[in-house]
């Protein structure tokens, strides 16, 4: 009698916990969506944003911190792929200068963004006023001009005389990686004014 009623109890213990941590998830994803409305690209927003719902919980610091993390992120995977391409065999002479252009403005994006990414490590509970507006302000214009060096990059591969499957997986590529940091962008500029 003992056993089933320990049994019992343990079972319930774990159905409230496990409500309580269905319920919080459940909360962050509605909290991600909502945010995610203020960006460009919506549904790319929710999908990056969604696996890391548990330590986004309701945070919009804790959002905005991620949805960079993810931009940096696939900026360095972006950054090792051009990096690959420069090594193959029987790519064109002009695809090979374009393939390098972009590399170097891959690299600058990484290099942006993980300014950014330490820039807004600076900011804490107490960072108010213009010390607040100046870290903002050097996210903006550093995340600003990491999305210019992914326009350059695609810019470069432009034109008829490069056309097919490298230049297509380049640009969606780039596309993917501008996509996520305007994104953060926007999110970032909604937290900056939302703190005015």
């Amino acid at each position: 009698m003992a056993k089933s009623t320990l049994l019992l109890l343990l079972l319930s213990i774990l159905y409230i916990t496990s409500t309580a941590n269905s319920s919080a998830i459940a909360s962050s994803s509605s909290f991600i969506k909502a945010s995610c409305r203020a960006t460009t690209y919506p549904a790319l927003c929710v999908q990056s944003l969604s696996a890391y719902a548990t330590s986004i919980q309701s945070s919009p610091r804790q959002l905005i911190q991620t949805a960079l993390a993810v931009s940096l992120d696939r900026a360095q995977s972006t950054k090792t792929y051009m990096y690959r391409l420069t090594k193959f065999r029987g790519v064109k002479p002009r695809e090979r200068a374009a393939i390098k252009d972009c590399l170097e403005e891959i690299g600058d994006t990484v290099d942006r963004l993980t300014k950014s990414v330490n820039e807004l490590k600076n900011i804490n509970g107490r960072t108010r006023g213009q010390d607040f507006q100046w870290h903002m302000s050097n996210v903006e214009t550093w995340m600003s001009a990491a999305l210019t060096d992914e326009t350059t990059c695609t810019d470069g591969f432009g034109g008829k005389a490069l056309n097919g499957k490298l230049k297509t997986s380049v640009r969606a590529k780039i596309a993917d990686v501008a996509h996520v940091t305007s994104n953060a962008l926007a999110l970032i500029n909604k937290f900056a004014a939302s703190k005015n």
